[in-house]
């Protein structure tokens, strides 16, 4: 680590600002993996946040003021990047949601590829970069992340600015079949080579890149084969690309999960659901998360498995995203359609299958659900990680919970020991995973639980941190392990 600051660099803030009905403003925390993993480093570390924090551009000074009186006492400072709604809906709603998100997740057939979003998309990562010139010393690490922002080091070089900068994705990075199919594959790889360090949640996600890249870029030569290798281009400068799952606070989750008042919330979540098992799904509104296949493997499996009517509840958390978009709203129609078509075939007296909500939780209400909850169900259809799963593991306190995780979801290469893996477009599958879960002995339970467990405690968010910042001013690319892959096990003789 160089002797400045760490300036982690994002599309939106670790805060939310809203306005009170008397026209103030009123700063909340904000949510999503990257709130979660971000927010308690530079906690303790100290530092500098840039982002967009939500809000008109002509508001900024106001912003500015507020998010400066928001975050008084937590050890580390944010600056707005204010945008205007031209510059959201093309950057952010355009390029990055309607192009990179689908594509990254494996679904090209969702992209729309419309030449007006790039240039967008290129000036928003220019004015973050005039953010960076402006707020950032020469002495401080830069540290990007997301797919909002791939461009961001390539404009900061066209700056002049000098900083040793670093590049996370949080997304999966996928084959080259589906990257040649992005019209811009040439700027945006070559931009990324513009970084010290790019990192990916798993090995297959470095090797996706690094495939583009000898395709893409001839003459290219990786050298080393541990977690973290460099990358050598021709009239370029060396890249060092690596494999870092992302993680979690846990001792953070299971100090609050063991709390009086998180106990009384799940005690009364209990009490209204009574002498059943509870299912968790627990998911932000979007159509990579699996939903509509979770409901119907749920049907499937109430009509396989007849016992399992009346003895479990399936208690489906939607937290909203994207609401004013068609596609979103049209998926929010499709789950709650499917949720009352479940209800009313299988519901009985006393008994409703499935408990759905629609909106985000209180940090008490997440975790109490965390706690209650026997069994999980985090089964998206492609994931970067995904931490809700390590979320459920941190806060199963008794032990007495079962994972079925999807084998798609970047936490499978970490967690595929604990876990039932299934795929997620198996709705035989997933059936048969949620009845072997709910059959299974308190022995096995305890047993796959505390693995998930120390697992995920012993790859902390801090290790994650660590381990990033260590690979952008280490000398010697052994010092990094090789990182965890995961290939599925066969479930039945391969072909002769």
């Amino acid at each position: 680590m160089t002797s400045g600051r760490l300036v982690v660099v994002s599309n939106r803030l670790p805060v939310v600002l809203q306005r009170t009905k008397q026209g103030e403003w009123r700063v909340q925390s904000g949510t999503g993996g990257l709130v979660t993993a971000m927010a308690p480093v530079l906690r303790d570390r100290g530092g500098l946040w840039i982002g967009w924090a939500g809000t008109p551009a002509a508001q900024a000074r106001d912003v500015e003021l507020r998010l400066a009186a928001g975050v008084e006492g937590v050890g580390y400072t944010l600056r707005d990047v204010p945008l205007t709604r031209d510059e959201v809906d093309g950057y952010y709603h355009g390029f990055a949601n309607e192009i990179l998100w689908p594509l990254f997740h494996d679904l090209p057939s969702r992209c729309n590829f419309d030449p007006d979003y790039w240039p967008v998309y290129e000036a928003v990562n220019a004015k973050f970069a005039a953010a960076v010139a402006e707020h950032a010393g020469s002495e401080d690490y830069l540290w990007v992340h997301d797919y909002h922002l791939i461009l961001l080091g390539r404009e900061a070089r066209r700056l002049g600015l000098r900083q040793r900068a670093g590049f996370f994705l949080h997304i999966p990075f996928p084959p080259p079949d589906l990257f040649f199919k992005l019209p811009w594959r040439f700027q945006l790889l070559e931009a990324l080579l513009d970084y010290d360090l790019v990192g990916f949640q798993t090995v297959r996600d470095r090797r996706n890149f690094l495939q583009c890249v000898r395709a893409l870029l001839p003459g290219s030569r990786v050298r080393g084969a541990g977690a973290v290798v460099s990358l050598e281009v021709p009239d370029r400068r060396e890249t060092r690309v690596g494999a870092f799952p992302i993680s979690i606070d846990f001792d953070d989750f299971a100090r609050f999960a063991a709390t009086a008042e998180v106990a009384q919330k799940a005690w009364l979540i209990h009490e209204s659901l009574p002498r059943r098992q509870l299912v968790l799904g627990l998911d932000r509104l979007d159509y990579s998360k699996g939903i509509p296949e979770r409901i119907r493997a749920l049907a499937r499996a109430l009509e396989r498995f007849p016992e399992l009517r009346r003895n479990i509840t399936f208690v489906q958390v939607v937290v909203p995203s994207r609401t004013d978009v068609a596609e979103y709203k049209r998926l929010r129609d499709e789950i709650e359609r499917l949720v009352g078509r479940v209800n009313g075939r299988f519901t009985s007296a006393g008994w409703t299958p499935i408990h759905y909500i629609f909106r985000s939780l209180s940090r008490v209400e997440l975790v109490a659900y965390y706690r209650t909850c026997e069994l999980a169900l985090v089964t998206p259809l492609k994931d970067g990680m995904n931490l809700v799963c390590k979320e459920f593991c941190a806060c199963s306190l008794d032990h007495n919970s079962v994972l079925i995780l999807s084998e798609f979801a970047g936490a499978a290469a970490q967690l595929q020991h604990g876990a039932l893996l299934v795929n997620p477009h198996d709705i035989d599958g997933m059936a048969q995973a949620l009845w072997d879960a709910f059959r299974m002995p308190q022995a096995e339970r305890a047993q796959r639980m505390q693995a998930l467990r120390r697992s995920i405690r012993q790859q902390n968010i801090y290790r994650w941190v660590d381990t990033f910042l260590q690979a952008a001013t280490s000398h010697q690319l052994s010092d990094f392990p090789v990182a965890l892959a995961y290939v599925p096990r066969r479930t039945e003789p391969p072909p002769a």
